[in-house]
């Protein structure tokens, strides 16, 4: 009898559907030369730890023995398998390099490269919410064309003719998981945090070297395909807006952590949507409190910040089952 418990309940947890949990796909591009080759390998090995040690599912490509398909298919079919509805994020990293022939950007892989057209349509079916992050040179075609609804893109350059060598993506990689990007001391990296922190490190490295920058990385959270500079930012709230008054980047951002702190791991899933959704209506409220009389702004703002306030208490009292709107 206890050997056929066993079974059944092996049988019982077998037929459960995987855990929702994030997705990385960590793609290695040609690396052109050696040198690039085993810097490019230890930065997509910081992205696998640090997947590894928030709790998400990843893959990698392009750091094993040229195999058929081609880096390009296999990176098409890790898209597709991918494209499901689930709550969490799908994490594309490009490691690399990339070109830009004022038309079309690419990011080099072994075989045939791929391009932001291709990613767009390979992307259509996604029903999850991206983070694509492509840190080679020439990428920012790749936020102007893959910025949309329910995705965060960052790039390494803010022009596809920035094409020199970019160092953007070594940063990116050892901040990701790193406690010292936490900027608001909160226990957990952002990926805004991780965007700060790795911006900041490059503008150092050009300016000890007294080099002028061929590097200036943009994030996209908002999908109006425009991108917010880093030096944008005090602390993780955007100070400058642009001329027409486009709405700025990083709310979203900053709510999408690869390694969770405790406390958020604790959190149930539709708590922190209905969290993260109340946040981003406080950010939008309080970006038109200049146009709204002030009793109108505080009569709006109450309720939203009221329910953040339960919605935090039940989190820490333990409920597992606190009431979402």
């Amino acid at each position: 009898m206890p050997l056929l418990l066993h079974l059944l309940m092996a049988l019982a947890i077998s037929a459960q559907p995987p855990a929702d949990r994030p997705f990385v796909a960590i793609v290695v591009g040609a690396p052109g030369m050696p040198e690039y080759a085993s810097e490019f390998r230890t930065w997509a090995d910081q992205w696998k730890a640090a997947a590894s040690k928030g709790g998400a599912d990843s893959a990698t490509i392009g750091t094993d023995n040229p195999t058929e398909p081609p880096d390009r298919d296999r990176l098409h079919t890790l898209i597709t398998e991918r494209a499901t509805n689930s709550t969490e994020p799908l994490w594309i990293v490009l490691i690399g390099h990339g070109t830009f022939d004022g038309k079309e950007a690419k990011f080099n892989l072994r075989g045939p490269d791929v391009s932001e057209l291709e990613l767009v349509k390979w992307l259509e079916p996604v029903k999850r919410s991206v983070v694509l992050i492509d840190g080679s040179s020439a990428s920012a075609p790749f936020l102007n064309r893959l910025s949309a609804p329910n995705r965060i893109v960052i790039s390494a350059t803010r022009s596809g003719n920035e094409v020199n060598y970019a160092r953007f993506g070594q940063y990116l990689s050892e901040s990701i998981g790193d406690p010292k990007a936490d900027l608001d001391k909160d226990g957990q990296v952002s990926l805004l945090e991780a965007y700060l922190s790795a911006s900041h490190r490059v503008e150092e490295h050009y300016r000890t070297r007294s080099q002028l920058a061929s590097e200036h990385a943009l994030l996209d959270d908002n999908g109006d395909r425009l991108g917010t500079p880093p030096d944008w930012f005090r602390g993780v709230r955007a100070t400058r807006r642009a001329k027409d008054g486009a709405p700025p980047d990083g709310i979203r951002a900053h709510q999408v952590h690869l390694v969770p702190s405790d406390r958020e791991r604790k959190i149930p899933a539709a708590v922190r949507r209905r969290r993260d959704e109340l946040e981003l209506a406080v950010a939008a409220l309080r970006d038109r409190k200049g146009k709204l009389p002030e009793d109108d702004y505080y009569k709006r703002l109450e309720p939203l910040m009221l329910e953040l306030g339960r919605l935090y208490r039940q989190a820490d009292s333990g409920e597992t089952e606190a009431r979402v709107r």
